[in-house]
């Protein structure tokens, strides 16, 4: 078949139509090609933090974007006057440590002193915390016996200490046992937790869950007075008996009363179990508050904090490790947590932080080597007055070179 000759008219005619078209659209057509083929790149060579920003970007999720590694080299440059690991409170009648765990992982465990009561509140994050646990320990426990231990609910990252072969309980005779009334859990740890355990009990140990505790059960007490004017006060909230998907929830809550001051720990406890908690107890306002549920923000609630309005918080946790998630935004100490305990307090301590490393062979983020914070947080109380001190540096977290480079600061700490 003959190929249709155009006519110079008709080429004449298409050339002006080409002519008409607008420059500033065939500009935009290659920008946009540029970009797609730049994205399918940067895709190709990160695959899941880009992809996680790229979704983001396109269907408005409100998250922030992936750890940047280079960010943590700021960090490193901080020139802190680090203070001995062992801090004096021999002239302290209550001394309450929040201690770094000795790795990269989240967790809780917090070492009370009470006169002459030593008492161990969880033992995370990892079996390998339990030799520094057990070095922080031994500064303070002159007799190898903790009076009291309290398992607040079954994760591993506040009971793998325990579940440890060769673990606390392992190391320490233990008095007195109180834990959860209820678990959903089934994990190695979990029965570990329960064997080792259970042999102290054999070994002499009284064993009790807050529930017993609450209902003056089996031997169980509402309260225990540690020393004289120091006493410790299971409170009562409603997953003791009631079912929940969140093992959090199950947390053992309790109240230590030093004459008028109280602190306050909720182990993991989330929003519900702190609806509960308000409701079901009569909460003083205290000087002390453990964070819940390591800074998260789906605890530390507005209806918890009006009523307690604490005047320092501690949070055990690993500040920006991305064990949990991916998203700055979710990361301990959450933004959220930060912005309303802002209200209350800038007197808020955290234990330890990580620096965050990109992985070439698995092409994602991971924890790097951990760092310490304010490193091990002890306070305080003689009389009226309540001190804090740290084993690494006494920076509050707004003041914090990490703080400075993730989190947006309150308009309540600008304005003090």
């Amino acid at each position: 078949m003959a190929k249709k000759k155009i006519s110079k008219s008709q080429a004449k005619k298409a050339v002006k139509t080409i002519k008409k078209a607008p420059v500033a659209l065939v500009i935009v057509v290659a920008v946009l090609l540029i970009i797609a083929v730049g994205v399918c790149f940067y895709l190709y060579k990160t695959q899941n933090p880009a992809f996680m920003n790229l979704y983001n970007q396109i269907f408005g999720e409100q998250q922030a974007e992936v750890p940047n590694p280079k960010d943590d080299a700021i960090w490193d440059t901080e020139e802190y006057e680090p203070t001995n690991n062992f801090i004096a409170v021999d002239d302290k009648e209550l001394s309450i440590h929040f201690l770094q765990l000795g790795n990269e992982y989240t967790g809780d465990c917090v070492y009370i002193k009470a006169g002459d009561t030593d008492i161990l509140v969880d033992a995370g994050s990892r079996a390998s915390s339990v030799s520094t646990i057990d070095s922080y320990l031994k500064q303070y426990i002159t007799d190898s016996t903790l009076e009291f231990v309290i398992a607040t609910h079954a994760d591993r990252d506040h009971i793998a200490g325990f579940a440890a072969k060769n673990g606390i309980f392992d190391k320490y005779d233990c008095e007195t046992i109180i834990d959860f009334a209820k678990t959903n859990k089934d994990t190695d740890t979990y029965k570990d937790y329960v064997k080792n355990r259970d042999a102290e009990v054999e070994a002499g140990a009284k064993h009790y869950t807050a529930l017993q505790c609450w209902n003056e059960e089996d031997g169980a007490q509402k309260s225990y007075e540690l020393a004289p004017s120091i006493t410790l006060n299971i409170l009562y909230q409603k997953f003791y008996e009631e079912k929940t998907s969140d093992e959090n929830d199950y947390s053992v809550c309790f109240l230590l009363t030093y004459g008028e001051k109280n602190y306050l720990f909720t182990g993991d406890l989330e929003k519900d179990g702190e609806a509960s908690l308000v409701e079901e107890n009569s909460l003083p306002e205290v000087e002390l508050f453990k964070a819940g549920h390591h800074g998260s923000k789906t605890s530390t609630t507005d209806p918890l904090l009006a009523v307690i309005k604490p005047k320092i918080v501690c949070v055990c946790c690993c500040a920006g490790s991305i064990e949990y998630t991916q998203t700055n935004e979710n990361t301990f100490p959450t933004q959220a947590f930060i912005d309303r305990v802002s209200k209350y307090t800038d007197k808020v301590y955290v234990t330890s932080r990580v620096n965050i490393k990109f992985n070439e062979e698995k092409q994602k983020f991971e924890n790097g080597d951990y760092k310490l914070m304010n490193g091990n947080i002890v306070v305080m109380t003689s009389g009226t007055e309540v001190t804090v001190k740290c084993s690494h540096n006494d920076l509050v977290l707004k003041d914090t070179a990490w703080f400075k480079n993730k989190r947006v600061c309150p308009t309540a700490w600008k304005v003090a």
